[in-house]
C-alpha cells in the first residue's frame, strides 16, 4: 500500500542540502507511506484486533455468564466497575510510563498483559478472581489503547494522520463483529462454553511477536530524549529517505522534570483545551461504553433470549469497525472539531431514537447506527486528544484524559441499573443522548482546529 504526497514541503521544513543529500523534514511530514512503514500500521492494527477482542467479549459473554453462574445486575455492574478501574489505571499509568520509557516498550508490555489476563479470566471459577483478571485485562487493553494513539499521531505524515488512525482502528474493530458471531456460534453449544472466546483473546501474542521484532520507537520521543541520530536512522529505516532533524529538533523544549510533565497540561497555555477536552470525555464516553455494554443485558432484560440478543448484537457490532471507516473519510476535514460536534449531534439523535424502539428489528437497526456514530466520535476525540499536546507530555495528557473518562464510566456503572428500574430502557438511552450533546456547544466555540497541521505547528 503506498500513499504519495504532492511534495517533501508538506506541514513541514522540506530542504535539501545539495551539500550533505540529505533533507530538512519534519519527521514523516510529506513523505509517502509505504513498504515497512505501512508495515508498522498492520502491526498495529493487528493488535487492536486481539485488544477489541479483550475489550468487547464480556459484553456478549454477560448474559450468558449470569445464566451459567446465577449472578444479577448489579454483579454484572461490579465487574464492569472493577474492568474500568482498570482501565482507567492503564489510561493513566500507561500514558505517564510511555512517555518516559518509550512508546514501543510500554505498547509490547500492555499487549502481554491483556493477553495473558484473558486466558486466566477463562479458566478460572472464583467469581473475585474473574473480576480481578478482568480488571488487569482492562489495563492492558487501556494502556495500549493511549499508547498506540500517540505512537500513531507521531509516525505518521500530517496530512494522513486522521485516515491512518482511523483506518487502523476500522480493521482492528473488525474484531467486534468477529467477537460477536463466535460468541453467537460457540456460546449456545454449552453451559460454559463463554470460556472458550476469554482463551482465544490469548492470541494477542501474535501481534507482540511481530512487534518485538518490527516496531521501532517513535523518532519525536528519541528526540525529546537528546537521541537524533537513532531518530534519523528509524525514518531513514522506515521510509528510505536520509533525512536530518537538526532544525526539527531546535523546536523541541529541552527535558524537563517529571513533575512538568504531568502539571504541564495545567498551564496557562494548556489549561483551555485541557478543560474542554475533560468534558468531552466525560460525557461521550460513558455514553459510548453504555451503549456498548449493557445493550446486551438490557435486550435480555427486555425479555428477548440469550439466542436473540447474540443475534442482535452480531449485527449491531458491524457498525464498529464501519464506525471507524467513517472517521477515517471525515477525520482530515473541518479541522477536527467540526466532525466531532457533527458526529456527536448525530450519536444524540440515533440514541433517543434507539430508546423508543420496541421490536427486536427496529432495536437492532437504530443500536447498528448509533454504534457507526459512537466509535467515529470516540476515535476522532483520540486523534484530536493525541494532537493537542506536545510530545513531552502527550501520552501522560492522552493518557490522563482517557483514565479519567473511565474513572467517570466506572462510577456510572451503578447508577445504571437504578436508572434501568425507574425509567426503563428508554430512560436509559434518553440519558445517553444528553451526555453525547452536552460538549457540542463548548466544542464550537473553544475547540482548537488540528486537522492538517504538524504536530509542532499545532503546538
Amino acid at each position: 500500500m503506498e500513499y504519495e504526497l504532492n511534495d517533501t514541503t508538506a506541514c513541514g521544513l522540506g530542504d535539501k542540502s545539495a551539500m550533505t543529500g540529505r533533507f530538512a523534514n519534519n519527521y514523516f511530514d510529506g513523505l509517502p507511506v509505504r513498504g515497512i512503514h505501512a508495515g508498522l500500521f498492520f502491526i498495529i492494527m493487528a493488535a487492536y484486533f486481539f485488544e477489541q477482542f479483550d475489550n468487547w467479549n464480556f459484553g456478549f459473554i454477560a448474559p450468558a455468564l449470569s445464566q451459567s453462574w446465577g449472578l444479577k445486575p448489579t454483579d454484572i455492574a461490579t465487574i464492569m466497575f472493577w474492568y474500568f478501574i482498570g482501565m482507567t489505571s492503564g489510561g493513566f499509568l500507561g500514558g505517564v510510563i510511555s512517555d518516559f520509557i518509550g512508546r514501543r516498550k510500554t505498547f509490547l508490555v500492555a499487549i502481554v498483559i491483556f493477553s495473558v489476563s484473558s486466558v486466566i479470566t477463562g479458566f478460572t471459577d472464583n467469581f473475585a478472581i474473574f473480576t480481578l483478571f478482568r480488571a488487569l485485562t482492562g489495563f492492558g487493553v487501556f494502556c495500549m489503547m493511549v499508547t498506540s494513539q500517540a505512537y500513531i499521531a507521531e509516525m505518521a505524515p500530517c496530512e494522513t494522520r486522521g485516515m491512518w488512525q482511523g483506518r487502523v482502528a476500522a480493521v482492528g474493530f473488525c474484531a467486534v463483529p468477529f467477537v460477536a458471531l463466535a460468541c453467537r456460534m460457540i456460546i449456545p453449544m454449552a453451559e460454559e462454553a463463554w470460556r472458550y472466546i476469554f482463551y482465544a483473546g490469548g492470541l494477542g501474542i501474535i501481534p507482540f511477536l511481530l512487534g518485538l521484532k518490527y516496531l521501532k520507537e517513535s523518532p519525536r520521543w528519541l528526540v525529546t530524549h537528546g537521541r537524533i541520530k537513532e531518530a534519523e536512522e528509524v525514518i531513514n529505516y522506515l521510509t528510505g529517505k536520509n533525512i536530518d532533524l537538526s532544525e526539527a529538533a531546535k523546536t523541541v523544549q529541552p527535558k524537563i522534570s517529571v513533575m512538568e510533565v504531568l502539571t504541564g497540561m495545567f498551564t496557562k497555555k494548556y489549561i483551555g483545551r485541557t478543560l474542554l477536552l475533560i468534558f468531552l470525555f466525560v460525557t461521550t464516553v460513558p455514553a459510548g461504553f453504555l451503549v456498548a455494554n449493557w445493550t446486551p443485558q438490557l435486550l435480555k432484560m427486555l425479555g428477548f433470549s440469550v439466542k436473540e440478543t447474540l443475534t442482535a448484537m452480531t449485527i449491531i457490532s458491524i457498525g464498529v469497525p464501519l464506525g471507524c471507516f467513517l472517521n477515517s473519510l471525515v477525520a482530515d476535514k473541518g479541522g477536527r472539531k467540526m466532525p466531532l460536534a457533527i458526529l456527536a449531534v448525530c450519536a444524540a439523535v440515533t440514541a433517543f431514537l434507539f430508546g423508543g424502539m420496541k421490536t427486536l428489528t427496529m432495536l437492532t437497526i437504530a443500536g447498528f447506527i448509533v454504534t457507526v456514530f459512537n466509535m467515529a466520535l470516540s476515535f476522532l476525540l483520540f486523534s484530536y486528544t493525541a494532537e493537542s499536546y506536545p510530545t513531552r507530555m502527550r501520552n501522560t495528557a492522552t493518557g490522563f484524559h482517557n483514565g479519567l473518562a473511565r474513572l467517570s464510566v466506572s462510577g456510572s456503572q451503578f447508577f445504571i441499573p437504578m436508572i434501568h428500574a425507574s425509567y426503563g430502557f428508554a430512560g436509559i438511552f434518553t440519558s445517553v443522548a444528553i451526555l453525547f450533546f452536552l460538549p457540542v456547544i463548548p466544542l464550537l466555540l473553544w475547540g482548537k482546529r488540528t486537522g492538517g497541521k504538524s504536530l509542532e505547528e499545532i503546538e
